[in-house]
């Protein structure tokens, strides 16, 4: 198997293991041990060495991996790309256990914006976080948990019950969404703290002893090539399992330069709006960058000056040209699967674009041969956002979002150009690199 290869398979495992945004760091945290670099726990005091990689969870759902280069030195800058960790699902409620006569059914709430039909009809599991009694009131223990197989499935409604289902279908998130997960009696159903007890038996834990849990569905559908040249990557989880991969392998292997940090980052909670302890939006990264300096006796005016000269990439998906409906593009800015990074500008600032770090960036992309294209959407729409201008306007640097072009962004299933994650991972790994 060629380098190329490798780096899909690499690709993939993201995809069908980062299955809650637990399991993503935890797959970002093994493959950088796996690499040399240590482990420190957020809340010590740390010791650093020059020429050392390190890595801090947080929370158990957001991570930074961060490189100390050899010639690190007073007024240094950070070298930061910033992923996401989570996305749009359903995460299971406390006292989930619901009944339809023989059926057995889960009690679900949507996280994110979901495009809710794509997710009937389709063989769901469960994965997360379940807190447990530890020795003390204060010191609870936690375990990440994967169903590892289909559980779960949301029933569509048949066209001879609903026949007005293909001029538009408005789903009820209470009524119409809750996943069927057992057939029985409904005497099986009855008995209390049910779905407990299949948790408990699954976690390898005592029912009694589950303190709290934080599960998510997902599709159990694996990622498939497709295209008369397999040109084309349908999977789930595409935003914005491909940046965390990218920036992985792109810390990795950019390791030339000398001077300054090197910092990956993947918060949690950008699909909810980031303003969360763990996510873009808390004071989480100036907290890292600020442990940093001082493990090298910077002063207070140091370590500002040093995160002002900072330089911070978000790096998350963006939307493609649609093949059915190219007027939901801009006129002028047709951002294509398989052409390149997408480069995203935005006038209201939902995207980070400042002139002269687009620059920064455009001229890696010139420098290497490396594929790109510019995005922006059409003036009379509205526009997403993502984490960097919330997380550059706390931890104050210049920033760019840039990112993979999807189609169906937000499905249950998502559309890429393969080619997008090679230059997407190059990019990465030049940024580290350059001087």
């Amino acid at each position: 198997m060629d380098k190329k290869e490798n780096h899909y398979e690499g690709l993939f495992r993201y995809l069908e293991g980062g299955v809650s945004p637990f399991h993503a760091v935890k797959l970002a945290a093994e493959d950088f041990e796996e690499a040399g670099y240590q482990q420190l726990r957020i809340s010590d005091s740390w010791q650093l060495d020059k020429g050392r990689g390190y890595y801090v969870k947080a929370y158990d759902s957001s991570l930074f991996a961060f490189r100390v280069n050899e010639g690190f030195g007073r007024l240094q800058e950070f070298r930061i790309a910033a992923a996401h960790t989570d996305w749009p699902c359903m995460r299971v409620k406390m006292s989930p256990d619901m009944n339809q006569g023989k059926y057995a059914k889960l009690n679900v709430e949507t996280y994110g914006g979901m495009i809710l039909n794509t997710w009937l009809d389709r063989p769901l599991s469960l994965a997360g976080r379940v807190t447990v009694k530890g020795e003390g009131c204060f010191s609870p223990v936690t375990k990440l948990v994967d169903f590892k197989r289909p559980i779960a499935s949301i029933p569509n409604l048949a066209i001879h019950m609903n026949r007005e289902v293909n001029k538009g279908l408005e789903l009820n998130k209470q009524t119409d969404m809750a996943p069927l997960i057992g057939l029985g009696s409904e005497k099986d159903w009855s008995e209390k703290n049910y779905f407990i007890r299949v948790l408990a038996e699954e976690a390898g834990v005592a029912p009694e002893d589950i303190l709290f849990f934080e599960l998510s569905l997902y599709n159990c559908d694996r990622p498939v090539r497709f295209g008369i040249r397999e040109e084309f990557l349908s999977s789930p989880r595409l935003d914005n399992l491909t940046s965390v991969r990218a920036c992985v392998d792109g810390l990795l292997s950019g390791t030339e330069r000398r001077k300054g940090v090197d910092m990956a980052v993947f918060f949690d909670h950008e699909e909810i709006g980031s303003r969360t302890k763990q996510g873009a939006g808390s004071a989480l990264l100036s907290i890292i960058m600020e442990k940093i300096c001082r493990c090298f006796d910077y002063s207070d005016e140091d370590w500002l000056n040093s995160r002002l000269r900072s330089f911070l990439l978000s790096v998350d998906v963006a939307h493609g040209i649609h093949p059915n409906r190219p007027d939901k593009g801009d006129v002028t800015n047709h951002v294509y699967l398989g052409d390149g990074i997408a480069l995203k500008t935005e006038s209201g600032q939902k995207y980070a674009t400042d002139g002269g770090a687009v620059g920064v960036i455009r001229s890696i992309c010139e420098k290497h041969k490396i594929p790109y294209q510019m995005f922006a959407n059409r003036s009379d729409t509205g526009s997403g956002s993502t984490l960097g201008s919330i997380a550059s306007s706390f931890a104050v640097m210049n920033t760019v979002d840039i990112g993979i072009p999807l189609l169906a962004m937000h499905s249950a299933r998502e559309t890429m150009g393969i080619g997008d994650q090679e230059a997407l991972t190059r990019l990465l790994t030049q940024y580290w690199r350059e001087n």
